[in-house]
C-alpha cells in the first residue's frame, strides 16, 4: 500500500491526523512518521514570513515549484512548471496569499487553508505565443497594486526565479526587486518536526525501492531495467519522481555520474546507485549504495574500495555535531588517499529537504571555491557523501547516508544495510 500524501487531501477529507509523540521505539528510532498536515503547512509559512520580516520584504513572488509547495503545500503539474515559470504565488508579509494559476486548475489548490485567493496567471503561455512583451506590464501592475495594498509602505519584493522581462516590469512600477532564492533556501535549512516526519516517510519508501533493486540484480539485467524497478517502486510507495538516473555498473561506476544505460550487467561487477528521490509529500530521500553482482565473491580490490567509502561516510558522520562550523567539518573530514583525490565527490555533506538544499560543505581544498562558512544547527538534515574511485581503474564505490542533526549529535534517517560481502563479513 502506498503512503497517502496528506498535503493533497481533498477538502472533503480530514485535514489532520494524530501526531505521534517523539519517543524511543523498539529499534531505538525516535523519529515519528505521523504528522498533522495543517501544522506542516503553517510551520513552513511561518518560517518563510519570519525570513521576510528579517530581510525587509513586503512580499515575495514565488515561481519555483519547490518554494510554492514550501509556502503553501500547493502542487500542480510539477514537472511542467519546473521548466515553464508561468505559475506564481504572491506571499505578502501580511495579507492574503494569492495563487496565480494555470487556467482551469485552481480547484487543485484552493481547498488549502494557505491559499486565500486564486487568479489566473497573467503570463501563462506568453513565451510560447511570443507575447512576453504584452504580458509583462499587466503582471507588474497587478503585483504593484497588491504591494501597495498590503506592503505598509515597503516596496521591497523578492523573486525566486522568473524571466528578465517580469523583473523589469516590477521595477517599472517603482518596486525594489531582489533575488530571494538564497534567502528562501537559508530559511528552509531548519526543518520543523512535521518536515522531519515527512523525510522519514520518504526515506522508508526509497529504502523499499532500493530493496527491490537489490533483489533484481543478476547477470543479464540492464542498468535501465534496474532503474525502472527503482522508479516503479518509488511511485508505488507514494513518491513523486527521481531527479537523476544515477545507476551504473562495472566500468561505468568509475568515474561517478554515469546515468543508467542499456549496458548488460555481468557476474563479478559492482552496481552503484544514488536515490535522489522526491518522495512522499514532496520530500527528498538521498542515500547511496553499491552492490556486488554474484555469483562468487568480490575481489580484494573491490572490498578495499568499499571499506574506504564506508570508513569515509562513518568518520564524517561521527564528527558532526551542532555548533560545528562548516569549515571545521571540512578540516576534520576523513582524509582521502592521494590516488583517489582526482575523483572525489564534490561535497562532504549537503542539506536535504524538498530537494538537495543548504548547506553544501566541500572538501578542505575546495572549500573557498564552493562553500560559505556557517554552523551546523539542530533541525538540519544532511546527506553524508562518499565516492571512492581512481583514474585508470575499472571500479568505483558510491555510499551515502542521510542524518538529522539533533541537540546532542545526529540521528540516522537512512537505515538500509551495507553489502556484507563487500565489507568482507560473513553473510
Amino acid at each position: 500500500m502506498s503512503i497517502v500524501d496528506f498535503e493533497q487531501l481533498s477538502d472533503n477529507e480530514p485535514h489532520s491526523i494524530p501526531v505521534v509523540p517523539s519517543a524511543p521505539m523498539a529499534n531505538g528510532d525516535s523519529i515519528p512518521t505521523a504528522f498533522d498536515p495543517v501544522r506542516l503547512r503553517a510551520g513552513r509559512l511561518s518560517r518563510l514570513r519570519a525570513m521576510m520580516a528579517k530581510q525587509g520584504y513586503a512580499a515575495v513572488v514565488l515561481f519555483d515549484p519547490y518554494n510554492q509547495r514550501y509556502a503553501t503545500g500547493s502542487r500542480n503539474m510539477f514537472g511542467y512548471f519546473l521548466r515553464n515559470s508561468t505559475r506564481y504565488i504572491y506571499v505578502p508579509l501580511e495579507g492574503p496569499v494569492i495563487l496565480f494559476e494555470y487556467p482551469g486548475s485552481a480547484h487543485v489548490s484552493t481547498w488549502l487553508e494557505t491559499i486565500d485567493e486564486s487568479r489566473t496567471s497573467k503570463v501563462v503561455w506568453s513565451a510560447v505565443n511570443q507575447r512576453d512583451n504584452l504580458s509583462s506590464d499587466p503582471f507588474g501592475q497587478e503585483i504593484a497594486e497588491l504591494v501597495e495594498a498590503h506592503g505598509k509602505g515597503s516596496r521591497k519584493v523578492g523573486l525566486d526565479r522568473c524571466a528578465l522581462n517580469l523583473a523589469r516590469s516590477l521595477e517599472a512600477q517603482g518596486l525594489e526587486v531582489f533575488d530571494c532564492m538564497q534567502d528562501t533556501l537559508h530559511c528552509r535549512r531548519i526543518k520543523t518536526p512535521e518536515e522531519i516526519a515527512c523525510l522519514a516517510q520518504s526515506m522508508a519508501g526509497s529504502e523499499a525501492a532500493v530493496a527491490r533493486v537489490e533483489e533484481a540484480i543478476r547477470p543479464g539485467v540492464t542498468e535501465t531495467e534496474l532503474f525502472a524497478t527503482l522508479y516503479g517502486e518509488v511511485i508505488r510507495q507514494g513518491g513523486e519522481f527521481i531527479e537523476t538516473r544515477l545507476l551504473s555498473s562495472g566500468p561505468r561506476t568509475n568515474p561517478w555520474f554515469n546515468e543508467a544505460s542499456d549496458r548488460v550487467i555481468r557476474p563479478g561487477e559492482l552496481v552503484a546507485l544514488d536515490t535522489d528521490t522526491i518522495g512522499c509529500h514532496g520530500y527528498y530521500s538521498d542515500f547511496s549504495r553499491t552492490f556486488h553482482v554474484g555469483p562468487g565473491r568480490p575481489s580484494a580490490y573491490q572490498k578495499s574500495l568499499y571499506r574506504m567509502a564506508y570508513d569515509q561516510v562513518h568518520h564524517n558522520m561521527d564528527i558532526l555535531a551542532p555548533g560545528m562550523s562548516y569549515r571545521e567539518i571540512a578540516e576534520k573530514a576523513w582524509k582521502i588517499p592521494e590516488r583517489f583525490l582526482d575523483r572525489r565527490y564534490p561535497s562532504i555533506i549537503h542539506g536535504v529537504g524538498m530537494h538537495g538544499e543548504t548547506p553544501l560543505v566541500a572538501h578542505h581544498m575546495d572549500f573557498d571555491r564552493f562553500s560559505k562558512d556557517g554552523v551546523l544547527e539542530p533541525g538540519m538534515v544532511v546527506s553524508v557523501e562518499s565516492y571512492i574511485g581512481e583514474v585508470g581503474a575499472a571500479d568505483g564505490v558510491k555510499l551515502e547516508e542521510e542524518v538529522l542533526v539533533t541537540e546532542t549529535g545526529i540521528e540516522k534517517l537512512s537505515r538500509y544495510p551495507f553489502d556484507e560481502a563487500l565489507l568482507d563479513r560473513q553473510v
